[in-house]
């Protein structure tokens, strides 16, 4: 019997990434002034979420991401093989909720630490969406009106899929499986196609630069 909606829901950070394409920690890499992944764990604060977790690297790069979230209350949790891929953080994830797999939660939200152009308005209406429809999954896709849509995260499951989002293999991924095996009753959101920009180069850094400063003008305006 899933829990139900109103329950609480826990947002997740996956921070443990290994730059391969930036050819440094992107996670630290300077944003408009800040580290990258402060802009994706503010998005996230600001989401209305009632615990927050992050999943970091051993070392030094993980103890700058703590840094970096310094004064946001996010716990930690070490994936402590990153190698494994992304799959991997989502089953450290899964093992460290607050309270377990039955603590009581209605709900996980996992967002990705390099997508800095999401803000907490869209970290909210997924879990709005799910509150009012209880649904097994809640997706994201992104598209400019007449374009073909992507999909990317953030992704929401139902607490009683976390046992499944477990089973995630060690893949550069998450839980496809488990999304497809729930798709006919997911509900999906669609937000700008900007809002899709992933940093994993120094050419995507520079544009999500422009993207942001050209949002802070139209903001001042």
């Amino acid at each position: 019997m899933p829990t139900p909606p109103q329950a609480p829901v826990a947002g997740v950070l996956l921070a443990a990434g290994r730059s391969v394409r930036m050819g440094r920690p992107k996670q630290l890499a300077l944003l408009a002034g800040r580290p990258l992944v402060r802009h994706a764990a503010q998005a996230l604060a600001n989401g209305g979420h009632d615990a927050l977790l992050c999943v970091i690297p051993s070392g030094e790069v993980g103890e700058g991401i703590r840094a970096a979230l310094t004064g946001l209350p996010f716990a930690f949790v070490v994936n402590p093989d990153p190698t494994r891929g992304l799959g991997s953080s989502f089953r450290a994830a899964v093992a460290a909720l607050p309270g377990g797999l039955d603590g009581g939660l209605a709900a996980v939200n996992f967002a990705l630490a390099d997508m800095p152009l999401l803000g907490g308005a869209q970290h909210a209406a997924l879990i709005t969406a799910f509150r009012e429809s209880g649904a097994p999954v809640v997706l994201a896709r992104y598209a400019d009106p007449g374009a073909e849509p992507v999909r990317a995260p953030p992704h929401l499951f139902r607490a009683d899929l976390l046992r499944a989002v477990v089973d995630t293999p060690d893949a550069d991924h998450g839980p496809r499986d488990l999304i497809r095996a729930h798709a006919a009753q997911a509900v999906t959101l669609t937000f700008p196609a900007r809002l899709l920009l992933d940093v994993d180069t120094p050419d995507a850094l520079a544009q999500a630069e422009a993207l942001l400063g050209a949002q802070t003008l139209r903001t001042s305006e």
